[in-house]
């Protein structure tokens, strides 16, 4: 057996929001399947968004999606224009920007220092 193509799916609660944010950020809409699925991709990464089956959507500290950023300052300053909440921080591993989408999914720019 071959694994060909894998995703990470996050559970949301407005699929238009959700698409939207991702886009926002960098993602393509791969595929669509009306309000029930789409898959979203970023080199390297395929993201499902799934409707939630309550209103709680994610955000429950179960997931966390790292993208590497090749310019850092233009990851920071996209989060500037979208005025999209974030906090950085500084560590041995490199620097990071943390936010999260609408449904409290958290996320973050990393640039490594190796």
């Amino acid at each position: 057996m071959t694994i060909t193509e894998a995703n990470v799916t996050v559970m949301v609660r407005n699929m238009d929001t959700s698409i939207a944010f991702y886009q926002s950020i960098g993602f393509t809409v791969k595929q669509r399947w009306g309000n029930h699925y789409a898959q979203l991709a970023v080199p390297g990464v395929v993201l499902g968004l799934h409707p939630s089956k309550d209103d709680h959507g994610g955000g429950e500290g179960n997931i966390s999606i790292g993208l590497t950023a090749d310019d850092f300052d233009g990851a920071k300053q996209l989060l500037d224009d979208l005025s999209m909440p974030y906090s950085s921080r500084q560590e041995e591993g490199g620097s990071f920007l943390h936010f999260t989408d609408p449904d409290g999914n958290a996320l973050y720019f990393i640039k490594p220092r190796w």
